[in-house]
């Protein structure tokens, strides 16, 4: 315990401001206000509409070509945290190493133990990326399933409401691989804790900047909000 007092004030208020970025943007993304939506809710009404177009496209190729696209990129991210989670732990596990990256960083080295914590919550982001990850892989699984299920008939009485119900899970499906997403960013801009408290508010400000300028001011927001007219208008 003596080891971590080691820990300053500062490493508090920047692991704090770590966590209450991730959490508060997070929030604030898939809540964002009715006149200023986020990427993500804007994207919940194309994944609606592509469901009711998807009742009367035959053969229905197309739409199962872009469900298995966003499951390998489930499956991808998740293999990739898999991996990094397991390469951290290792560099934990290894303290003589540790303690060499440690004093490399540094002036003083300071107790491994300390090292060892900073990297631990770089893993636990990794860790709530990958089961983000597998979640949201399992629910494009689901929403095949019901896809599967729509009739082609529109006029079929349980056409359009099977088509929203796979519009829904698709959309969770997605939430849930954002906040995969998310969690990546996070733990990345975590690694700069090794540098110093100073470095980890840099990162942490950083990070939250880029994620919700991707969200709320990028120029693919832009484009998905207007009508783009077409040569005969």
């Amino acid at each position: 315990m003596n080891r971590l007092t080691q820990l300053t004030p500062l490493d508090g208020a920047a692991l704090l401001l770590l966590w209450g970025s991730w959490l508060v943007i997070g929030w604030r993304i898939e809540h964002p206000s009715a006149k200023h939506p986020s990427v993500t809710i804007i994207m919940t009404d194309y994944r609606r509409e592509w469901m009711r177009q998807m009742i009367t496209r035959d053969p229905r190729i197309f739409d199962a070509s872009i469900l298995s696209n966003l499951r390998q990129g489930t499956a991808f991210f998740g293999s990739g945290c898999m991996i990094a989670i397991g390469g951290v732990l290792a560099v934990i596990g290894n303290t003589e190493a540790l303690q060499g990256v440690a004093m490399d960083l540094t002036i003083e080295g300071g107790p491994t133990l300390i090292w060892q914590l900073k990297l631990l919550v770089v893993v636990a982001f990794l860790t709530h990326g990958f089961l983000k990850f597998v979640w949201a892989n399992r629910l494009f699984g689901y929403c095949a399933v019901v896809m599967a299920a729509v009739p082609n008939d529109i006029t079929h009485s349980s056409a359009e409401s099977r088509a929203l119900q796979a519009a829904e899970i698709n959309i969770r499906a997605a939430w849930n691989f954002n906040r995969g997403l998310r969690s990546i960013y996070y733990a990345l801009g975590t690694l700069a804790w090794l540098l110093g408290p100073y470095a980890l508010l840099v990162s942490t400000s950083l990070v939250a900047f880029l994620i919700w300028q991707r969200e709320f001011a990028s120029r693919p927001r832009e484009i998905l909000l207007v009508d783009i007219p077409t040569k005969e208008s």
